[in-house]
């Protein structure tokens, strides 16, 4: 016989200093923004697809100014007010997630790419033809 009693989730405690990291992912087809603690748990997150935005319109930087206004809202409510900014990726709307978070009371301190580059390792994809 099946338990009827259902185990639900239960929702973790993120601890909100004044201080944090946003992570910015911008890839080609994408944007994600993620605001986390000195410890890397996320307080809040948001990213294009996650707002409707779908196919090469979430490669813009508008997409990418609404992704940060929404994850930077939540994050400014539980109490962040400085973050150090780590940019991935070569899409479109990394300086403007930057100076949307910047104009929604987060300040930024300091802004580092953390974009991945090959040491001559694998080979890359033949060259786009468009």
């Amino acid at each position: 016989m099946a338990k009827t009693g259902t185990k639900s989730a239960k929702k973790r405690k993120v601890v909100v200093e004044s201080n944090g990291e946003a992570h910015i992912s911008a890839s080609f087809n994408n944007i994600i923004i993620s605001l986390t603690n000195k410890n890397g748990d996320v307080i809040s997150w948001s990213s294009a697809g996650k707002l409707g935005f779908r196919g090469s319109k979430k490669n813009t930087p508008y997409a990418a100014q609404v992704a940060a206004e929404d994850c930077a809202k939540v994050a400014h409510e539980a109490g962040l007010r400085k973050v150090k900014v780590y940019v991935k990726g070569p899409g479109n709307g990394r300086e403007s997630a930057i100076r949307t978070l910047h104009n929604n009371g987060i300040e930024v301190t300091e802004i580092i790419d953390v974009t991945p580059l090959p040491h001559n390792g694998c080979r890359p994809p033949k060259r786009r033809r468009v």
